[in-house]
């Protein structure tokens, strides 16, 4: 695995609601997207940076409850990002959902009427929709972040386009269709078909060569750069020799923000209602286009890692190992594709096993066949059944999204308790309000909450042997165990310890720390000294994150 080194900056401000000190200074740590601690939000959702684009297109209807704009931008990112607020949390990648121009009306369908603030309903690949910021906006966010140490991505779309309604209409025949509707019952049926009715499928299995919608071509010329998009996209078939088939066009589309902008990964949509192929010649695509970013801007690379892809195989374990099974056949998207693929298993183990089985298995999974990957989550937008929906258990949250092998995705508002209840609202708009700052800056508990996700988050950051590396149980009881991850010359080593006694507690370090090293609690901040092969330790928590000093 290619690894650099990088220094995590630190910057004056600390939360904290006990005014102690939750940020550690921890230099030249390795970033592997094995390890990797991803914040995900709803770009409308977060934070609002600038009053002036929260309307565009004439978006003022009303809509039904949290399905229409609400504010949030790339500047409300920016904002957070300097305010140091990610780097609090220990989150190393930002995964916004699309910021790609959106349909401009609403619909009006069983949920109530709704507009594309999520960013799922495209109208235009190539242009960012205003209520979420302009280039500038996106280039200060890229730059923002990764002089950081964080990690941009983006959300890719190439399933289909938005809603057709009076104002945004249907594509020509060619390039989507409108029926049938998915049955989800076999392979067939659940690619070649609309995923719901009235989204457009794009014909990602053509070939067929393919005019551009006559949509795109008068709004592209009513904004006067038509031919400068025709000429790159000219240039762009002429250099791949793939056939102006719809899916291709995308995929141009889709990879400039990579060249442009130097993000570092798409999170990818609804992987499994498309051909495997496509993702093949995705990845390509992707490979060549940050490769040519890296090449012109060597000043700002931030390491030498690929770019990454995570895919969105709905209802895809980890424990199915590579392949997703339709019934009538088996597909293997990690093959030339995907780094990883987000796991929705891990709420439904953490609910029914203990750490240590949980722990355990995922390890073995992941050290077992070094060619997958996998991205762990409790909450995200549109999964209705999240591990802790009341959000009664946030600290029990924290520790076993955190401390769980593989990647992990904290949703915004993981880490402040946000109510995913909201009176009034239908289906997924409940777990989509808008981030609750208010209840991170004047509520205590609130702000316990949030600690601890800091704590469990700059560890993770601090330590590749958390996500990377390989699990071994020290003690059952109390339970401790040891994470070890070797890159090289590289080695990381810590241990932890869960649901043990507040107060003075002798943790086993077995074998991992040699005695007369000297250790430091990151969750209480304490040290100590290994003496036969234990640690004496008293703090008033009921966890300890033991790493060498």
């Amino acid at each position: 695995m290619k690894r650099v080194f990088l220094m995590l900056f630190v910057l004056a401000s600390i939360i904290s609601c006990k005014e102690k000190e939750v940020r550690v200074e921890k230099a030249e740590v390795p970033f592997t997207w094995d390890n990797a601690n991803v914040y995900f939000m709803l770009t409308d959702r977060f934070n609002n940076g600038d009053t002036s684009n929260d309307v565009n297109f004439g978006r003022d209807k009303e809509t039904a409850v949290l399905r229409g704009f609400m504010g949030g931008d790339l500047k409300g990112v920016t904002q957070k990002i300097n305010e140091g607020y990610f780097t609090d949390l220990g989150i190393n990648a930002i995964w916004m959902t699309p910021i790609v121009e959106q349909i401009h009306e609403g619909t009006d369908e069983n949920t109530g009427f709704t507009y594309g603030f999520h960013g799922y309903w495209t109208k235009d690949w190539t242009a960012l929709d205003p209520n979420f910021g302009t280039e500038k906006d996106l280039k200060t966010l890229v730059e923002t972040a990764h002089k950081n140490g964080i990690r941009i991505l983006l959300d890719a779309v190439i399933n289909h386009i938005g809603p057709v309604t009076e104002t945004d209409t249907v594509w020509p025949e060619e390039w989507v269709r409108t029926e049938p509707k998915c049955e989800f019952q076999s392979y067939e049926t659940t690619v070649t078909c609309t995923l719901v009715k009235n989204l457009p499928d794009i014909k990602t299995e053509s070939d067929q060569e393919v005019t551009l919608p006559p949509q795109l071509v008068s709004k592209w010329k009513e904004e006067g750069r038509y031919e400068k998009e025709v000429d790159e996209l000219d240039a762009f078939f002429e250099r791949t020799k793939y056939p102006k088939a719809p899916r291709f066009y995308i995929m141009k589309w889709l990879t400039d923000y990579i060249t442009d902008y130097g993000i570092d990964g798409y999170r990818v949509d609804t992987v499994k209602h498309t051909e495997e192929y496509v993702w093949q010649e995705f990845r390509t695509q992707c490979d060549y286009a940050f490769e040519r970013w890296k090449q012109d801007n060597q000043e700002v690379v931030l390491d030498d890692n690929g770019f990454y892809l995570v895919g969105e195989v709905y209802n895809y374990n980890i424990s199915h190992g590579r392949a997703y099974d339709f019934g009538d056949k088996k597909a293997d998207y990690f093959d030339k594709a995907f780094d990883a693929l987000i796991n929705f298993e891990l709420k439904y183990n953490a609910a029914e096993q203990d750490y240590e089985t949980m722990f355990n298995r995922y390890s073995t999974i992941l050290n077992s066949d070094k060619g997958i990957g996998t991205l762990n989550y409790f909450t995200s937008h549109d999964d209705g059944q999240p591990f802790d929906k009341d959000r009664t258990k946030p600290f029990e949250s924290a520790t076993k999204l955190l401390l769980s092998p593989g990647a992990s995705q904290v949703y915004y508002g993981d880490e402040s308790a946000r109510d995913l209840t909201i009176e009034g609202a239908n289906g997924d708009a409940t777990l989509r309000s808008f981030m609750n700052w208010e209840d991170i800056k004047n509520n205590v508990e609130t702000k316990n909450i949030l600690e601890h996700w800091q704590k469990l988050g700059q560890f993770r950051a601090n330590h590749p042997s958390v996500g990377a590396g390989v699990h071994q149980m020290i003690t059952k009881a109390p339970y401790t165990f040891s994470r070890n991850y070797k890159d090289g010359d590289y080695t990381d080593k810590v241990v932890v310890g869960l649901d043990l006694a507040k107060g003075s507690k002798e943790i086993s370090v077995g074998d991992v720390f040699s005695n007369d090293t000297n250790i430091r609690d990151a969750y209480s901040g304490i040290k100590g000294e290994v003496k036969d092969g234990k640690v004496l330790i008293d703090t008033p928590y009921d966890i300890v994150l033991l790493e060498k000093i």
